[in-house]
């Protein structure tokens, strides 16, 4: 991802499908190749009387609890859109079309690596254009509560994300890692999200997580681990948020820069790419075949 000078797109469509996490209906997902400079747009099928376009924007983020949703000026919306955008950042695909006959993105099995597989399976095709990244050029840090989310000046993109949970199968664990497509796959793809018991009940009250279960997310009780098969891996805790931050700071396009997250979640995430955006002086556009940054930064959020 880090090495990447050129726009990409995929080769062809690839279709999949699967449950909802928290509406549990049914959805099917199809990613279409896109044109230079098109962005990441999901394509609302669903919807026919308005505008059923969304663009992948840090300003189109309408929600950060329990997953990150997007929605356009017509109150269309979609949501869980993390672990796609994860695969995405990863595969660094720049271009496409994400058509979507649901309000969510299917969960599968509770990680990126379905959608990592599925862009594998049709391949990426380079586009005849620079690649635009985001480069930071002084640090930015934000706090909600004990959490804290800082991004600083790095030539590659670096995650370092620590949590701390009172759950004795969680507790405390950090990651550092650079989110090349092959750390991406080895690391952090088939990471699952996950969920404390006492959690679950509340979301479902709440008419949320009606399409969880076992074989979409880890879930904990104080010590135990409830899934039948246990863990993919010992701090597969950590590695899924660290898939989470790279999927959510993927709003934003490419970035050049080091990413530090301390209990962190899609809300912490969100406010610190609005914090680095909304500071002209932070960053610059840039592409790596020249290195040389634009002497005006464009916004971001216009």
């Amino acid at each position: 991802m880090n090495q990447i000078r050129r726009q990409s797109t995929l080769r062809a469509p690839a279709v999949t499908a699967g449950i909802e996490l928290h509406g549990g209906a049914h959805t099917r997902v199809a990613l279409r190749p896109a044109p230079i400079g098109t962005g990441l747009v999901f394509i609302r099928t669903d919807i026919k009387d308005r505008d059923n376009n969304i663009c992948v924007r840090p300003d189109a983020v309408t929600g950060v609890k329990n997953c990150t949703t997007l929605s356009n000026a017509a109150g269309v919306k979609v949501a869980t859109i993390e672990h796609l955008l994860a695969a995405l950042a990863a595969s660094g695909i720049d271009n496409l079309f994400i058509e979507l006959d649901g309000e969510e993105v299917p969960v599968m099995d509770g990680s990126a690596e379905p959608f990592l597989k599925l862009i594998e399976q049709v391949g990426l095709s380079r586009q005849a254009a620079p690649r635009r990244y985001i480069k930071v050029l002084k640090t930015v840090e934000v706090r909600l509560g004990d959490s804290i989310a800082r991004i600083e000046p790095c030539e590659r993109l670096e995650l370092n994300v620590t949590i701390d949970f009172k759950d004795d199968a969680i507790g405390r664990q950090t990651l550092e890692i650079v989110p090349n497509v092959r750390a991406f796959r080895q690391r952090l793809a088939s990471a699952r999200t996950f969920a404390r018991l006492h959690e679950v009940a509340a979301l479902q009250a709440a008419g949320l997580s009606k399409g969880g279960s076992l074989d979409n997310a880890v879930v904990v009780d104080g010590g135990k681990v409830l899934n039948p098969d246990g863990l993919r891996f010992e701090d597969e805790f950590v590695r899924h948020k660290a898939l989470d931050l790279l999927g959510d700071i993927y709003l934003g396009g490419p970035i050049l820069g080091r990413v530090t997250t301390v209990k962190g979640g899609h809300g912490l995430n969100h406010a610190l790419l609005m914090a680095l955006y909304g500071d002209p002086e932070a960053w610059r556009f840039t592409h790596l075949a020249s290195q040389n940054i634009v002497s005006e930064p464009e916004s971001m959020l216009a």
